[in-house]
């Protein structure tokens, strides 16, 4: 059957499907007013009538949540702890801004409730909770035009009776309700109820935008990518839709590490440029994973792949600040109006710099299906940079050098901040516009292989399709190293693998399919904050090494103590290992050349051969300066730098020897 991957960015909506052993991918402007206009648009230009399967990574709650166009919501917790989310960590966000102005919260102090009842931290009972106490809740909630409950109660994870309670005497307002021993069944109050919060703020959005989806688009199974790298059925993700904040930005790096791992690369820094932002993630033999996100300033704590963002992408606008400095981003022109070279926008932005200087072929666009403005382009170039008493192109390269440091910087976070030297792995570069900057990315951050994949453009809505059924569970234990047996572990993971498996076989997953995977949230007692480790028979000498690995020292004398458990349900799709294509040798065939364009480098015009994709092949190996054209991406190729073509078609690109 056909099977359809979409992703929805700021500019474009990307596309990939597959039949069998045919492929394809398609792109479209993105309709920010109405995100699901240009999915179902896209949908029925690939599928006309025929049957298809749908696997989707949506921006719908991410933008919900940073533009706070979310659900009216209420909170519902114990009485005395209703400012919780005003209270945060009382941590100061810029700690030497004299003026700094805390984020508020989500939910204004006139819809947040307290009830009576108490549950003690070991899940007893110590004040009781009645259905006649919550008649006055129920009145006041009538009044307040609701349309989305949030329910954090203390220590509900140990015992969510009264949780409960409270979703059955609210049932009558026909209202969706997020419980907190459901989203995060875990300690530390502010982070659970921030989590259910946020599911409780984007989740009706998220359920209207994907019910148009599911009624219009006929789609026979219909699947959501998650921020954890996998996808679950849209009905799941209509009720928890907190987990697809990460959404698309997951999806890239599902499709990095697998190509990666095909290609027999396991070191690699994903770096995903788009229209609107740029997201980066380290990718070292396994996807990173964390619990401790933080999304427009609320914590997030549900598991995501650890993906950093930042504002720069091919739709950066360039602008000067109030000091007359040269800034690009984070403010976007988007799809609308978007890029002056698109032919609506009014602003310079990374796209129209690149442009200007010869690395963007306007007759090659989306495979020519698109004209790029160059004489508009120039026109703005030149009027910006007469106003800067600039040459134009020096203009162009500051643009592109102010964005390719927002870039560094966010590659430095993930990786020499973490105690990663970058020069040991490869720079897997995807996105619309990643092909533009990868090679001047490597060699701001000495790394010595660029690795671009085929169709790049399109690579998150190709992740998708490769994800696997995932379901994430956690528990809070709270257990000493003497406590901590095997036998009693055993015994506390069984509730949750029983769950994991009605879930999964819910989502359509045969038993045998089933794969679990037990984790557990580890410290040393004193500390604040745990890291992950793989629950195995010497879990705590794991523990002790990934502590070292972390920061630089292991105190294998300490008491150890298990926080949470946590365990990982999957089950991994069937996907078609690609076939290795045949060596053909270094010589390019003749058709690959489309022509020859003049490109600037370094501040000087170069003669770059226009290149077509498509035509090459295994082992074709061809020097720079050259400009590599294909559907969803433009590649360009930098004098002193070199490319191959692998075994797979993707395209390899190192520095002549020599040169280093």
């Amino acid at each position: 059957m056909l099977i359809i991957g979409v992703d929805t960015g700021g500019t474009f909506t990307d596309f990939i499907w597959q039949n069998g052993d045919k492929c394809g991918e398609h792109k479209r402007l993105s309709t920010p007013h109405n995100p699901a206009e240009a999915v179902l648009a896209g949908l029925k230009h690939l599928a006309g009538e025929q049957p298809f399967q749908l696997v989707h990574g949506s921006t719908v709650a991410t933008n919900a949540l940073l533009e706070k166009k979310g659900a009216r919501t209420a909170l519902i917790t114990n009485r005395g702890f209703e400012d919780v989310i005003e209270i945060a960590r009382q941590n100061r966000p810029k700690l030497y801004d004299l003026q700094v102005k805390k984020n508020p919260p989500l939910v204004p102090k006139e819809l947040r409730f307290g009830v009576p009842g108490r549950v003690d931290p070991e899940g007893t009972i110590i004040e009781n909770l009645t259905a006649a106490d919550l008649q006055p809740l129920l009145d006041d909630l009538k009044q307040q035009q609701i349309e989305s409950i949030a329910v954090t109660l203390l220590f509900s994870f140990n015992n969510p009776q009264h949780e409960r309670l409270i979703a059955n005497s609210l049932q009558k307002l026909n209202l969706p309700i997020s419980l907190s021993h459901q989203i995060l069944a875990e300690f530390r109050e502010y982070e659970r109820t921030s989590t259910t919060l946020i599911n409780a703020y984007v989740s009706p959005k998220m359920d209207r935008y994907l019910g148009q989806v599911a009624e219009q688009s006929g789609a026979e199974t219909f699947r959501i990518m998650q921020s954890n790298g996998g996808s679950i059925s849209a009905a799941t993700a209509r009720r928890e839709s907190v987990r697809t904040i990460l959404s698309g930005p997951a999806g890239g790096a599902v499709g990095a590490a697998a190509i990666g791992k095909q290609s027999g690369q396991e070191k690699l820094i994903s770096f995903d440029m788009g229209g609107t932002s740029t997201d980066v993630a380290l990718i070292d033999g396994q996807l990173p994973l964390t619990t401790e996100s933080t999304i427009a300033g609320y914590p997030v704590k549900v598991p995501m792949i650890d993906i950093h963002t930042v504002g720069a992408g091919g739709g950066s606008i360039a602008r000067l600040d109030s000091g007359g400095s040269l800034r690009v981003g984070p403010e976007s022109a988007g799809a609308d109006p978007g890029p002056i070279c698109y032919g609506q926008g009014t602003e310079l932005t990374v796209t129209d710099a690149n442009l200007y200087l010869g690395r963007l072929i306007p007759n090659n666009f989306l495979g020519g299906g698109m004209q790029l403005q160059t004489e508009t382009v120039r026109q703005q170039m030149e009027a910006f940079a007469a106003r800067l008493d600039l040459d134009p192109i020096e203009l162009a390269e500051g643009i592109l050098a102010v964005a390719n440091s927002a870039m560094e910087g966010a590659i430095k976070k993930i990786s020499v901040e973490r105690g990663f030297d970058p020069r040991e792995f490869s720079l897997f570069s995807f996105g619309g516009a990643g092909g533009m900057h990868a090679v001047e990315l490597a060699k701001l951050l000495q790394m010595p292989q660029v690795m671009i994949p085929t169709s790049p453009g399109i690579l998150s809505a190709c992740g998708m399709l490769m994800a696997d059924v995932i379901k994430d569970y956690s528990q809070t234990v709270m257990l000493s190293e003497e406590q901590a047996k095997h036998a009693l572990l055993d015994e506390l993971f069984q509730p949750l693998m029983a769950q994991a498996k009605t879930d999964l076989q819910a989502e359509g997953v045969a038993d045998k399919r089933i794969e679990l995977q037990p984790v557990l949230d580890m410290r040393y007692c004193g500390q604040s904050f745990e890291l992950l480790v793989d629950y195995r028979e010497n879990f705590i000498s794991g523990f002790h090494q990934q502590h070292q690995r972390a920061y630089g020292y292991a105190s294998e004398g300490k008491p150890v103590e298990i926080v949470n458990l946590r365990l990982r349900a999957f089950s991994r799709p069937d996907h078609q290992t690609p076939q290795a294509l045949p060596n053909v040798g270094e010589q390019l065939l003749a058709e690959v050349t489309l022509g020859q364009t003049q490109t600037v480098f370094d501040g000087s015009w170069h003669q770059a051969a226009i290149l077509d994709r498509k035509k090459l092949l295994h082992g074709n190996r061809f020097s720079g300066p050259a400009i590599i054209t294909e559907y969803s991406s433009t590649i360009v190729l930098p004098p002193d730098w070199q490319c191959s073509v692998d075994r797979h078609g993707h395209l390899l690109l190192t520095e002549k020897e020599g040169k280093k």
